[in-house]
């Protein structure tokens, strides 16, 4: 089909924004092409928040049909985690059909260059944010992210993310000159002399295993770093968060074929409940790139397993804090408070183990006792959540079941410095929305240590009393090393106890925030700036993003001949 989109056009509208991101992650400056305020989008217009829920709405009780090769079935399921049945259809795939047509569009999409691809990736980008409302509401109801979080998360954020993996992708792809002349003088004889072309080649088809809390978020910096070095992509979505993901192949395919690409370089591949299709794919053949966001039993499965392919995988961790003293308390409580709050602390970056010397801490308020501490946590976290309006605004909805009942049996394990409360919300009564749980555990007690350095995902944390910060630290090296970590948060205002805090997290490949009393926190990070995970610990073994998250998708192959 002839293009409707013109490297000239794309040139125009994306080698601008392609050049900032270029030198934003040379900087690691702050930069966004994507506002994170819905006012920016508009209440009533084309773009605004209405428009995205009648979009959205529309979508309810449909058949979404992406015009595949290989569909055997429809498959569907979905149910918001605030009690909305989607009722939505996905197109189920036949592997040996749908596979190889992936496969034949791949020549001219790695024919197209880095640049090329670098900007019909941006263009889908493009295509995303101008539906960034409708991807809020799908994001909301299927991860049960509260509305702003699902909007700045599942939209800006996610963007940027996906933005700042094809600028690296295309720093890397460019690295190497495509032509070079070669001349090697030969004393009185003629010099050699070659011509020599060098192309960044696809390693084969990717494929992205999608993750229930964030599906937008985690998944777009594994496609959108696969497409742009030139490999096809193949979205397999967690079966309770299958929209979002399945609109974006929707619109990616819609501007490939619009440039001239086969659509089929980019396909969903839903699932059947219990079919397990993600072990099938990933050790296939023709699947050479897999990103993976979930357990770490099933991530450790996929890095022994999927032999074939390069394998990123984000696991999970035991997230950690050390609090030894501080010059703001109320400002590190208030933070503090924030961050295990924040989506029910269903978060891979969310604080769960709270370090803290029995002998208490210094602070600018005085001396405060390890029971104290916990007890002004507690305090800050219920002055935080106390209105149910802003709770239900802070926590959104409980994502499973699993989450659920972890969060009861936790107070089980110990003295409860805060107990979880239900919250209604009165939009959607049929939400399980719940505060969290803080639990007073001993380092000193052998009982304890299980809870401790086990992951306990959701809105669980443990106050820890340990003997001292020299005691923390080994806590905290030890854990990194053993369970991972993909967020390490200090508080002290002791310059050998910030040191040796850096020096462990240096040594194990941890993110360290230190003294975070402001509006940023632990659990949040920043693309084109923050590295999401080092890649160095058990939790993940892949950053989101660097050069490394690139590379391995792509080989140069050198064609030299004769000058």
């Amino acid at each position: 089909m002839a293009a409707e989109l013109t490297a000239q056009q794309l040139i125009a509208q994306h080698r601008p924004t392609l050049d900032l991101a270029l030198e934003t992650i040379r900087t690691r400056a702050y930069w966004s092409p994507h506002p994170e305020h819905p006012k920016a989008y508009g209440e009533n217009g084309s773009l605004g928040t209405a428009a995205g829920k009648a979009a959205f709405d529309a979508l309810l009780g449909t058949r979404l049909d992406l015009g595949q090769p290989g569909t055997d079935g429809w498959v569907g399921g979905e149910v918001s985690p605030y009690g909305v049945e989607l009722g939505v259809e996905y197109p189920h795939p036949d592997l040996d059909v749908l596979l190889p047509a992936m496969r034949a569009g791949q020549k001219a999409w790695r024919d197209a260059g880095p640049e090329l691809r670098a900007l019909v990736c941006l263009e889908i980008l493009g295509r995303i944010a101008a539906r960034t409302m409708e991807f809020a509401q799908a994001v909301m109801h299927t991860s049960g992210q509260a509305f702003m979080m699902a909007f700045q998360a599942g939209g800006p954020h996610a963007q940027d993310r996906g933005m700042e993996a094809v600028a690296h992708a295309y720093a890397e792809q460019s690295r190497t000159p495509g032509t070079a002349e070669w001349t090697k003088p030969q004393g009185k004889r003629d010099p050699l002399a070659l011509t020599k072309r060098f192309t960044p080649v696809p390693r084969g088809i990717g494929l992205v295993v999608g993750c229930n809390t964030f599906p937008t978020w985690n998944g777009y910096p594994g496609l959108f770093a696969s497409l742009s070095t030139g490999n096809a992509v193949l979205v397999k979505p967690h079966p309770r968060a299958v929209l979002p993901l399945a609109l974006t192949v929707r619109v990616a395919r819609d501007v490939l074929a619009e440039a001239g690409f086969d659509p089929n370089l980019v396909a969903l591949a839903a699932e059947r409940p219990g079919e397990g299709i993600a072990k099938t794919l990933a050790t296939r053949p023709e699947i050479r790139i897999v990103d993976y966001t979930g357990s770490t039993a099933f991530g450790d499965w996929l890095e022994a397993n999927a032999r074939q392919a390069q394998v990123y995988t984000e696991k999970a961790g035991v997230n950690t804090v050390l609090v030894e003293s501080t010059d703001d308390y109320q400002g590190m409580l208030a933070n503090l408070a924030f961050s295990l709050s924040l989506y029910s602390g269903q978060m891979c970056t969310t604080p769960q183990n709270l370090l803290i010397p029995r002998d208490g801490i210094r602070t600018d308020q005085g001396h405060k006792t390890y029971d104290e501490v916990s007890a002004g946590l507690a305090r800050a976290v219920d002055a935080l959540l106390g209105d149910d309006a802003r709770a239900n605004g802070l926590l959104g909805a409980i994502v499973n079941p699993d989450v659920k009942a972890r969060l009861e049996a936790a107070a089980g394990l110990g003295e409860v410095a805060l107990a979880s409360r239900e919250v209604t919300n009165p939009d959607f009564p049929d939400a399980v929305v719940r505060t969290p749980v803080i639990v007073k555990l001993d380092a000193a007690k052998p009982g304890d240590e299980a809870a401790y350095t086990s992951e306990c995902f959701g809105p669980v944390s443990f106050a820890v009393a340990v003997d001292s910060a020299a005691h923390a630290l080994e806590l905290l090296r030890h854990s990194v090393r053993e369970k991972g970590a993909m967020t390490v948060g200090a508080y002290t205002t002791d310059a050998e106890v910030e040191e040796a805090v850096q020096e462990v997290c240096l040594d194990e490949a941890a993110q360290l925030s230190l003294n975070l009393t402001g509006g940023v926190y632990v659990n949040q990070t920043a693309a084109f700036s923050d590295f999401h995970g080092s890649g160095g610990n058990p939790a993940a073994n892949a950053a989101l993003c660097d050069g490394a998250f690139v590379a391995g998708r792509f080989h140069v192959v050198e064609v030299r001949r004769p000058a």
